[in-house]
């Protein structure tokens, strides 16, 4: 219960980030793009189609940028003041913590272990705590790793409090010496506390690769006969906090989950198993509040749960109406400068207007907003409206919606009536537990269009809008350390994938009844939906494309793509001052020039290879010729067991943190590389007819009496932004192109050239 001085300091406040300067040049860039709109039509009868598919093309490029001034307009965040939470509150609520995990071979068990020990040592009272860990793969390594860690974590979380350590995963805090100090009693406890660690990787390590410690105990064997897409519902209590009185030499609970698989039944991939984990933890626990986080997205800041709750918590504004908190996704593993600029200026401008957008993972959930409830649900002191409760809190409606399970019926009602939740024994729970994790659970219930939502593989971005659809607000909170960090595939065929699949589901959203392009009746509001129509802009991808391929044709055939004489300044003012723009944004946030560059080439590779394949993803399924699946991303497994003395530094602000130089990509014989090597080679092509034309002095423009220096410097703009496939073909091994996707890739070429 928090206290309702008005005296005392708020527990957060909303800082705005306004700036007039970023809004002139915005603007700007717009009038730019706008002039050379106008600029187009006025000439288009002088031209010949390719003036109009330019046009097209710039159409494209203006209404984004209309869409990405909208949304940055009013940039805002939370600032949360955790020190003034135990004055303010007397009794903290409950969180329930969510780690899902699919596969021990890509999403290794030891980097799951690592998250979970984060998590489990944070500076919030142990019983007020419950880690969840749902294992979709129901592997009996991950089980047993997360047993070994329950013992680990009993003497790492109060190490962790009594030295106040920052970074609570042990490989990430390990990977620094000891540093020399005073304190005999700090380097003996370290040193017993490192050993402890690597006798930890060690028994996880040797696990993996014998299997007849299974046999061995009685306790793995729910694990026997099971494959991953068939086995029966597994639900354990790894750990149980008896003690129940927030002691700091407490642990949380600790529960391993694994629903019930069967091939002949749709199981929702990611999104079933948020639901099964919503279920089970409102059967268990029933926390108010719930954390979300990737399996390798470990907390690294001890106070985030504090942060977020004071947002939740906070009476100078109406909580009651925030949904969920959002902490930005940062990495410490791979190359990831362009993902930390567009956080820091797009998340910032969706969460002044109606808050930011669910990533799917560091994200802060209110259990009442999952289990369905809209704004206007609720009375100005956060209990439900009559209408509400009828039609929630019937005895019809409750099976409806949630399911026969009677437990976890009264656990649906009293988390939406906001009744604190009984100490429970959580092993008595256990039955009723694996019961909602049956395969025809949610056969004829609304599970799917609450909780987690169904129909997209990206069940963060449609989630999300359902929520701000029913009125709710979000709220942004980027600390300064980041509050968590993951690690992200290395760039190359493993990221591709991932970003295909994001890209994949976001235009599932636009197809599906969250799409922002329906329902203007709702409770979003206009630039809210314009945010989301940005994030599932994926289509984008094709003028981008087309516009790539531009210059090379006009260099091939004699024509003319820009404006001629003064009105080229359109095009030189406008890339010119987008490259300082961006440029700008990076080397505020402390990145160099280099990265800078490398960062729009990798990124720009990335996106038109990811965005391309999507769509054809999507037309196969609207055609009925296939169906999107869900494909785990590689986690970086660490290349030792004595600690993770991995070489991956943190990417933010710091240059040798680069995992990747340029010229050092990784290139595979998979099709996702087609497309960049299609699109360096037909500007290659280009210049190099035209430098031969040249040479036999020849050459004339097709434009009338113009020269083709701008058509030459855009092939050249594209050739060094495309820079990694050009370095591909003077290298051997990964770091070149292989033979197969350059031939294909050719073939393209010599088709674009000869027709």
């Amino acid at each position: 219960m928090a206290d309702s001085s008005s005296s005392l300091l708020p527990l957060c406040e909303r800082i705005s980030h306004k700036s007039y300067i970023l809004r002139i040049v915005d603007l700007t860039i717009l009038v730019l793009l706008f002039s050379l709109l106008w600029y187009r039509i006025l000439h288009m009868c002088e031209n010949n189609t390719i003036w109009l598919v330019a046009f097209l093309c710039e159409s494209c490029f203006s209404f984004m940028w209309l869409i990405i001034t909208c949304i940055k307009w009013s940039p805002a965040e939370d600032k949360p003041y955790p020190n003034r939470l135990d004055e303010r509150v007397h009794d903290l609520p409950s969180v329930d913590m969510f780690v899902p995990t699919a596969d021990p071979v890509r999403e290794p068990p030891i980097i799951v272990v690592n998250t979970v020990l984060s998590l489990l040592a944070v500076n919030y009272p142990a019983n007020k705590l419950a880690c969840y860990v749902s294992d979709d793969g129901c592997s009996p390594l991950t089980y047993f790793s997360l047993k070994e860690a329950s013992k680990f974590v009993k003497i790492w979380a109060p190490f962790c409090k009594k030295y106040n350590v920052r970074v609570r995963a042990p490989f990430r805090y390990f990977l620094n010496p000891l540093v020399a100090t005073d304190d005999s009693v700090f380097s003996k406890d370290w040193k017993m506390m490192k050993r402890e660690y690597v006798k930890l990787c060690r028994k996880v390590e040797d696990a993996t690769g014998d299997s007849h410690w299974l046999d061995a105990d009685d306790d793995f064997e729910a694990f026997s006969n099971t494959k991953p897409n068939d086995h029966s519902t597994i639900v354990k209590v790894v750990w149980e906090n008896k003690g129940g009185v927030g002691d700091e030499k407490e642990v949380p609970h600790l529960v391993y989950i694994s629903r019930e698989k069967r091939p002949n039944y749709l199981h929702h991939y990611k999104t079933g198993a948020m639901n099964f984990l919503l279920r089970v933890s409102g059967l268990m626990t029933n926390a108010p509040y719930m954390l979300n986080v990737d399996c390798d997205m470990y907390a690294n800041e001890p106070d985030v749960v504090r942060q977020a709750m004071c947002v939740f918590l906070q009476n100078s504004k109406n909580s009651n109406h925030c949904a969920f908190v959002q902490f930005p996704q940062n990495f410490y593993d791979s190359y990831t400068n362009e993902l930390v600029v567009l956080q820091h200026y797009m998340k910032r401008g969706v969460a002044g207007i109606q808050g930011p957008i669910y990533i799917g993972s560091g994200c802060f959930h209110t259990r009442r907003v999952m289990y369905g409830l809209s704004s206007d649900d609720l009375e100005d002191d956060g209990s439900l409206s009559s209408v509400a409760s009828r039609e929630f809190l019937s005895e019809d409606s409750l099976v409806r919606k949630y399911g026969s399970s009677k437990e976890l019926v009264k656990s649906v009602v009293d988390a939406l009536q906001r009744k604190s939740n009984p100490q429970k024994s959580l092993a008595n729970l256990v039955e009723a537990a694996q019961e909602v994790g049956h395969c025809h659970y949610e056969y004829q219930t609304s599970w799917g269009n609450l909780g987690w939502l169904y129909d997209s593989v990206a069940e963060d971005t449609n989630t999300s809008i359902g929520i701000h659809l029913r009125g709710w607000t979000s709220s942004f909170i980027s600390p300064d350390p980041p509050a968590f960090l993951g690690s992200t595939p290395s760039v190359g065929p493993e990221a591709i994938v991932q970003h295909r699949r994001w890209a994949t589901g976001s235009i599932e959203v636009l197809f599906n009844k969250q799409s922002p392009l329906i329902g203007f009746r709702r409770k979003i509001k206009f630039r809210q939906r314009l945010a989301y129509f940005w994030v599932l802009m994926c289509i984008r991808s094709i003028p981008e494309l087309v516009y790539c391929l531009l210059p090379a044709y006009c260099l091939l055939n004699n024509s003319a793509l820009f404006p001629k004489g003064p009105c080229l300044g359109i095009i030189v003012t406008l890339v010119g001052m987008h490259c300082l723009y961006t440029l700008w944004q990076f080397m505020i946030l402390g990145f160099s020039v280099k990265s800078w560059y490398v960062s729009q080439s990798l990124w720009r590779i990335i996106a038109t290879s990811s965005w391309l394949f999507s769509i054809q993803d999507i037309i196969l399924k609207l055609l009925g010729i296939s169906k999107i699946g869900f494909i785990v991303a590689k986690k970086n497994m660490p290349e030792t067991r004595s600690g993770y003395e991995s070489k991956s530094k943190p990417s933010q602000g710091e240059d040798d943190g680069l995992k990747l130089e340029l010229g050092k990509f990784e290139f595979d014989s998979s099709c996702h590389f087609i497309p960049g090597t299609f699109i360096m080679l037909v500007n290659l092509a280009a210049l190099a007819g035209f430098l031969v034309r040249l040479q036999r002095s020849s050459y004339s423009h097709g434009g009338g009496g113009g020269s083709a220096l701008a058509e030459t410097c855009g092939c050249i703009s594209v050739v060094m932004l495309f820079f990694p496939f050009l370095k591909g073909l003077f290298e051997h091994g990964k770091y070149g192109i292989p033979l197969s996707t350059l031939s294909k890739a050719a073939f393209l070429t010599v088709l674009f050239v000869v027709f």
